[in-house]
């Protein structure tokens, strides 16, 4: 075993750089970040062809990668899985949540077209 710092290596930087923009673009597609302008996108294609290509890598580098590198890899694939089995769980509480905004966006903008509450109804009295 090496004392080498992990990634310390240009070339294991620019691998993991690679490794990054996948794992990115899966969390992207799957609702688990927002994109540049702030928004959540969903397309489990796009995540799963991203999780493919990342397993895809894990098994053609296996026995090429430091020991550390090789686990960072395997942690990251089975995360993305992980994460990939329960977007779609996620997905409906994020679109949820997002109507909820609007509907609350709409409120303040519409105040007349607003659904409200009666507090005190004038004709019990």
């Amino acid at each position: 075993m090496t004392d080498e710092i992990p990634l310390s290596s240009e070339d294991s930087q620019h691998f993991f750089s690679l490794i990054h923009m996948l794992q990115r673009s899966a969390l992207l597609h799957m609702g688990g970040i927002p994109d540049t302008e702030g928004k959540i996108h969903f397309n489990m294609g796009e995540a799963k062809q991203a999780i493919d290509l990342l397993d895809i890598l894990t098994k053609r580098t296996a026995g090429n990668l430091e020991k550390i590198e090789e686990n960072m890899l395997k942690g990251i694939v089975s995360e993305l899985k992980m994460r990939f089995v329960g977007a779609p769980a996620d997905q409906e509480r994020i679109k949820a949540e997002q109507k909820r905004q609007e509907d609350l966006q709409q409120t303040f903008e519409k105040p007349d077209k607003a659904t409200s509450d009666t507090l005190i109804d004038d004709d019990e009295e």
